[in-house]
Parts: structure tokens; sequence; C-alpha cells
């Protein structure tokens, strides 16, 4: 029997910073790291080139900060350098599990990490390394997410996969209304249309303009992520009618 081979050959994941965290989406906890760690290292050895972006709620949340007195721009850049302290730990657990990697900011600081190079991206993940890409934009008032449709287009994914705590897109949030619709598939016009809120509109009118689909999924699920890069029926998927 021939072995099933991946729909998407090089592909980014948005990851929010709360999976980083313990039970309550705060700080930072190793067994998570290693939850989140398993299945990159299960797609790395199957030859899916594979880029991650990183949230960094789980240490600061920027737009949470701007109504606290900080301003709108210190709160981004702060949130922004929340993502490379998470961009460090994920490098150091896959490379502890044998999956050579790169961490490139958008924001340059030489003693971490490379500063992003779209070319030098592409080049490693050609070389079969794992790209983490954080700092977001490099930019405040861009949130991760567009900074992950952004960073999709311009290393050439074939899909964006945003990891969620929930196993799909719904009407409504389904934790508070349990008569949510849960939807298997969607066009980037319905969520513009709807507000669905699965990301921000520049992300989505990014991903519209590229054609370039997003597969929204639980990452608690196991299996969720090889599901998706395989093409099997997982969560919620985003593209053109």
């Amino acid at each position: 029997m021939p072995t099933a081979r991946p729909k998407y050959r090089r592909v980014l994941l948005k990851l929010s910073g709360e999976a980083f965290g313990s039970g309550s989406g705060s700080g930072m906890n190793i067994e998570s790291l290693r939850r989140i760690a398993k299945p990159l290292v299960e797609m790395h050895d199957r030859g899916v080139q594979m880029a991650v972006v990183i949230g960094g709620g789980n240490i600061v949340r920027g737009h949470t900060l701007a109504h606290t007195g900080i301003t709108p721009s210190a709160a981004d850049t702060m949130g922004m350098l929340a993502t490379v302290i998470n961009g460090v730990a994920l490098q150091d657990v896959l490379e502890s599990l044998g999956v050579d990697t790169r961490l490139q900011t958008a924001i340059p600081m030489q003693a971490v990490a490379e500063p992003f190079i779209r070319r030098r991206a592409i080049r490693h993940l050609e070389k079969g390394r794992v790209v983490i890409l954080a700092a977001g934009t490099g930019s405040p008032h861009f949130t991760t997410d567009t900074a992950a449709a952004l960073r999709a287009r311009e290393i050439g994914a074939e899909v964006l996969l945003k990891a969620t705590n929930v196993d799909a897109v719904y009407s409504d949030d389904p934790h508070t209304n349990s008569k949510a619709t849960k939807y298997s598939r969607l066009t980037f016009q319905d969520v513009l249309r709807d507000n669905l809120r699965v990301m921000d509109a520049t992300a989505i009118a990014l991903c519209r303009e590229g054609k370039l689909p997003i597969i929204v999924f639980d990452m608690n699920q196991a299996g969720s992520i090889r599901d998706a890069i395989f093409g099997k029926s997982v969560g919620t998927y985003i593209g053109e009618k």
C-alpha cells in the first residue's frame, strides 16, 4: 500500500501565545511546549516545510495594556517582544527533539535571532529547517494574525493553519452559546460579511488577495495538524468558492 503524502508541502502555522501557558493560558508551561512541538517534529520528518508565527498573549497582551494608560504603540511593542520570548522557547524545545530550526524576528536583535529576510527564510525551509517567525510585522497596530498572513504569502506557503482552542469556526462563541452554528467551510467573503472574528479583517483580506486558504482547527485535538496538512476534513476550511 502506498504511503499517504501530505497535501501541502509548505505551510505556515499560527499559534496563539496562550497555547504555551498552563490551564489559565498565561506564563509558560514546558509540557505545553512539548505537546506543541511533537506534531511539528512529525510533519518535519515527513518532509513538510514548516514555518511558525507565534503570539505573545501568555506573557503580554498589547491591546489589554493599551487600556491601562500605556500608549497603544508601546503596548504593541511589548507584545511583539513577548512573541520573541515564546520563539526562543519553542526553538529550544524543537532542537532538543532533534529538529534544526531558525528563529527570525521582524525587529532586529542579532544577539538572539536572525532578522527576517524573505529569501533567507525560504532557503531555510528548503534545507529542512523549521522557521520560527517572531515579533509580528515589526510595527505596532498589526496583529500576529496579520503577521501570519503576510509571512505566509511572502514565503509562498500553500496554506495557513490557525490553531485555536475550539474545533472550528462558529457563528458565535460555542462556550457561551450552545446554539452557535458550526461551519465546515466558508469563503473569505463569508468571514468578512458576517464579522466572524476568525482573524482580523486585514489578515483575511491578505489571504483572499493571495488566494491563500486558511484552516482553523483545535490544536488540542490529537492529530489535528497532521490531518490538516494531509488534506483530511478537520476544523473549518476558508477559501474561495
